[in-house]
């Protein structure tokens, strides 16, 4: 069975090139004074910087292509090299239909050291790329936790992905900064088949197989709608229901508030069982008996799910704008039109359901029907086009 190998990546690979008995006794300082800084910032404002990193680059990829440089001093020049290694028993061809994915920092020294071990890694393995999320550093509590906002859906995604074409998923998290870690392990407790670890100290891998951990459902249900809104987008902090949802599930900016990593987290974990069922009550949305009619007669689960996901969008742009229709039609997704010579709108849920729908008094829709074009269009009396 192939894998798919999740690594954080850190900046073991540079630092282990220092050498304490010929460099200068500031290198390690300044390299952690200034980890969290980007390419753009190092190149701009500290040049010298910027030379020790070329320099511990150089080096480290001399140790790399070495020919007499042997597998433990391979482990020993990198944490996550040292994890990949021990995954495959030091061999490592037999990772060959295995796909790996890095998990970099935007920071110069983690993108430098992502890139040497992605073009290293490239020599033996086939299926390598490098996932850098823009702005992800752990320079603040607020910085980092935005990033790993972001970066999640796309972890996820691409499990799933994988998880469809029958790939193990490992975690391997020798290397990487230690909250990138404690965030990775977390999420590994959901997604991963196994997350390996090295025990300190040696290069004997901990294999930690997947463990039954399952959201409480119970404790997401009151918060169902916003968390569902939320998930397309920035909801108003004003709202009395937006208030209650936990702090730690969500990102406030301002006036709005979205998911933070852990809120995605939770939601992604029963969503669809919650999706599947009843009609959520969104704000700004009606349902006619017709409708719910036809979302009951649905009964593929993953379309009742895309629905309600379609649904929760509209909601979010209803409420979001003081212009909420308008931003219905703006949406390329959504194609939010009017049919010729009628009051009746109609959006796009899939590529061959839609709804249709009235406006009503301050942006709210009242929803008629949904299904295909021609099951809504023969419900609303509207020839085909």
């Amino acid at each position: 069975m192939p894998r798919l190998v999740i690594s954080t990546v850190g900046t073991s690979l540079l630092t282990n090139q220092i050498d304490i008995n010929l460099d200068p006794d500031d290198w390690f300082k300044q390299l952690e004074q200034t980890a969290n800084y980007t390419t753009d910032e190092i190149n701009q404002y500290y040049q010298d910087i910027a030379q020790i990193i070329e320099e511990l680059k150089q080096r480290s990829e001399e140790k790399l292509y070495d020919d007499d440089t042997d597998v433990e001093e391979i482990r020993e020049a990198s944490a996550e090299l040292n994890g990949i290694y021990g995954l495959y028993d030091k061999k490592l061809e037999q990772g060959i239909s295995d796909t790996h994915l890095l998990i970099a920092t935007d920071t110069a020294q983690s993108r430098v050291t992502a890139g040497i071990l992605e073009s290293f890694l490239q020599h033996g393995l086939t299926n390598i790329s490098t996932c850098i999320q823009s702005d992800l550093s752990t320079k603040s509590t607020s910085t980092f936790t935005e990033g790993m906002a972001k970066l999640i859906p796309f972890i996820e995604q691409t499990i799933l992905n994988c998880k469809k074409d029958k790939y193990q998923v490992c975690f391997n998290l020798v290397g990487g900064f230690k909250a990138l870690q404690g965030y990775f392990n977390t999420i590994g407790m959901f997604y991963a088949d196994e997350i390996i670890y090295v025990f300190e100290g040696s290069n004997e891998v901990i294999k930690i197989p997947k463990l039954p951990v399952k959201v409480n459902r119970a404790e997401v249900e009151p918060y169902k709608v916003q968390l569902a809104m939320m998930n397309s987008g920035e909801i108003p902090t004003s709202s009395e229901e937006a208030k209650k949802v936990p702090q730690d599930w969500v990102l406030v900016d301002g006036n709005e508030m979205t998911l933070s990593a852990w809120g995605q987290l939770i939601w992604n974990q029963c969503k669809d069982e919650i999706l599947a069922e009843e009609l959520l009550n969104f704000p700004k949305l009606e349902y006619a008996s017709s409708f719910k009619d036809d979302y009951h007669n649905q009964t593929d689960i993953q379309k009742r799910v895309k629905l309600q996901e379609t649904l929760a969008k509209v909601a979010y742009l209803l409420t979001k704008h003081k212009d909420g229709v308008g931003a219905l039609k703006k949406d390329g997704g959504l194609q939010f039109e009017r049919y010729t010579n009628t009051s009746i709108d109609h959006f796009r849920d899939t590529l061959g359901l839609r709804v249709t729908c009235k406006v009503l008094e301050k942006s709210n829709l009242s929803l008629r029907y949904y299904g295909t074009h021609n099951h809504v269009e023969r419900k609303e009396g509207i020839k085909s086009r």
